[in-house]
């Protein structure tokens, strides 16, 4: 298990499946604004690819987490490191955390804790992170680790009836500043 500070990164159990499903993605809302792609129904029990890792989704560089808080072991989120290109040695960030587990600092733990697994664990030069316009909790967790605002993707994302901006985050290896981590 990567440790933050209050949180822990840890590999998906098949028991987080059903809780992440329930809380992050039937849910027509959270799913419309946490893919890139349209809301759809999964079937329970299914091999959901957003949730189940398997040898396929591996083979895409993806590195699915759970999300847990240290002192309770208690389930708060989903994390992820993706579209990992090992050449140019860069990746994109990306985290869900539980509606009932917003705005308690677990984000910018995730986020950190996220930086450490990709710049000193796996070596990459330079990490991305992108986010819809006005999604203030996640910019605020990307800033605070030291991501720079790079850019705005206007009207690129269709989420629930409209077009809407991303903003686009980086963070070099040489930049960032690491906590201390074990």
């Amino acid at each position: 298990m990567l440790k933050g500070k209050s949180i822990g990164l840890r590999a998906r159990h098949e028991d987080d499946i059903p809780v992440l499903r329930a809380e992050l993605y039937d849910d027509v809302v959270n799913g419309s604004r946490a893919e890139a792609g349209p809301w759809r129904p999964i079937t329970p029990g299914s091999n959901d690819p957003r949730l189940v890792v398997t040898d396929e989704n591996q083979k895409e560089q993806v590195v699915p987490f759970s999300v847990v808080e240290l002192d309770s072991g208690a389930l708060v989120g989903s994390a992820t490191l993706w579209g990992i290109d090992n050449h140019n040695r860069c990746a994109h960030i990306g985290l869900g955390l539980l509606p009932s587990c917003r705005g308690k600092g677990y984000g910018t733990d995730v986020v950190e804790t996220l930086c450490y697994y990709g710049f000193t664990v796996r070596g990459m030069q330079r990490l991305q992170i992108e986010t819809l316009a006005d999604n203030t909790a996640m910019l605020r967790a990307a800033e605070r680790n030291g991501f720079v605002r790079e850019g705005v993707l206007r009207s690129s994302a269709w989420v629930l009836g409209e077009f809407v901006d991303e903003v686009l985050l980086g963070l070099l290896a040489e930049e960032w500043k690491p906590g201390s981590k074990g």
